[in-house]
């Protein structure tokens, strides 16, 4: 929902308000690419989430090696996007990337 949102240019409050609290619920059900697309969704919009930031980048490093090449770079991008710090999660994406070159 939320990247369909964004896509188009619609950052709702209210409803990436509530995204975020039900995509924190749910963040250990979430792939790759469920991961990539929702912190890609908030930061195309302007939205800080950091709870749902935290919690992404938890549930991305567990998963990291199931991330390609894009997911990677749309992760990190979103985290530098809306300036959330998560040196962990950086460090995860630079050795998987290198993995992939």
């Amino acid at each position: 929902t939320v990247w369909s949102y964004a896509t188009i240019g619609h950052g709702s409050l209210d409803l990436f308000n509530a995204a975020a609290e039900e995509a924190i619920k749910k963040i250990s059900t979430f792939n790759s690419q469920d991961i990539a697309n929702t912190v890609w969704s908030y930061a195309t919009v302007g939205r800080a989430s950091p709870d749902l930031f935290n919690a992404a980048a938890d549930e991305a490093m567990v998963k990291m090696s199931t991330f390609n090449s894009q997911h990677i770079s749309n992760t990190v991008w979103s985290y530098a996007t809306v300036g959330h710090a998560s040196p962990d999660l950086f460090n995860a994406a630079a050795d998987e990337a290198m993995k992939k070159i």
